[in-house]
């Protein structure tokens, strides 16, 4: 029944600085729609950006900054997304170490976002 995933939407106590990380630092493009409704794209996915406190309707019951757990597939090699980290300030919380992924093994480190949403970067593993 179900084929992919097309969007989610992340809760954030801080606009500017989510935007920048995952601008700035994830390498997503920036998306303004409708009555000034942000996005993150990349690939052929987004993330809506909610605001805590002025969440568009209809939310999750319980719209919490923080409560994510997302694993992202790079686009370049694990040793690059490391040397970006680092190139930004951003500190790694574990890694790089091998998981198991939807659809193969993965090599991948975790990191958090501003609204400390853990963020897990990797690249499949040969």
């Amino acid at each position: 029944m179900i084929d992919h995933l097309d969007h989610l939407v992340l809760t954030t106590a801080n606009e500017d600085a989510c935007v920048r990380f995952y601008v700035e630092t994830m390498g997503m493009t920036l998306e303004v729609f409708g009555a000034g409704r942000k996005a993150f794209r990349f690939g052929q996915q987004k993330i809506n950006l909610h605001v805590k406190g002025h969440e568009f309707e209809p939310k999750a019951e319980v719209p919490t900054p923080g409560s994510l757990d997302l694993c992202f597939i790079a686009s370049v090699p694990l040793d690059a997304v490391v040397a970006r980290l680092g190139e930004k300030g951003v500190p790694i919380v574990e890694g790089p170490v091998m998981r198991t992924g939807a659809t193969s093994r993965i090599r991948s480190v975790y990191v958090r976002d501003p609204d400390l949403n853990l963020i897990e970067i990797s690249e499949l593993a040969p």
